[in-house]
């Protein structure tokens, strides 16, 4: 695993081995990095992360140049991973973690973001409906972009505001952006 571009593009990421993750591969985190830089702005962008695992997004979002990174997990040892490798980089001004059930978590939110990212663990009973939680609760700004990972064959709750879904293997993303009002 290794940050692809950017100020950091090269470096490795090694993150512990007993981590309760699926981290987004080199070449779907390669193939996703190029469908943003020509649908957002990441420099200065105001980021989320939910259930950032390793932080192998958040870390890429802060070396393209990311305002803010938010990283939402329930595990620990992925924060923790998360803080000493962020102090490492010195980006730990740009990418903050929570510890919280990231259910609850959408749910209690007041704050927008110009980009969502989230990528929960495949078996959770609340994958199809994860995308209208977050358009629902107000979370993207106007023009803001939420990207949801799932396994190709499980099937989104339908959404006005999906745009298209790319799928690479197992893994497919699915791209939703609320229109400016």
């Amino acid at each position: 695993m290794r940050i692809i571009g950017g100020k950091l593009g090269g470096i490795r990421l090694t993150p512990p081995t007993k981590l309760p993750v699926r981290p987004t591969t080199d070449i779907a985190k390669e193939a996703l990095f190029n469908i943003l830089e020509n649908r957002i702005e990441l420099p200065e962008s105001v980021c989320l992360d939910l259930y950032t695992g390793t932080g192998n997004i958040a870390f890429e979002l802060a070396s393209r140049g990311a305002r803010s990174v938010q990283s939402v997990d329930r595990h620990f040892k992925c924060l923790q991973y998360i803080a000493e490798t962020a102090r490492k980089l010195k980006v730990e001004d740009i990418i903050k973690t929570k510890k919280a059930d990231v259910m609850k978590f959408i749910a209690s939110s007041k704050r927008q973001y110009d980009l969502i990212f989230a990528d929960p663990p495949y078996d959770i009973d609340e994958l199809p409906a994860l995308a209208n939680r977050i358009l629902d609760q107000g979370m993207l700004r106007d023009d803001g972009l939420l990207i949801v990972e799932h396994p190709s064959l499980r099937k989104m709750e339908k959404s006005t505001l999906l745009l298209e879904t790319r799928k690479y293997g197992n893994s497919s993303f699915s791209f939703y952006q609320k229109s400016p009002q």
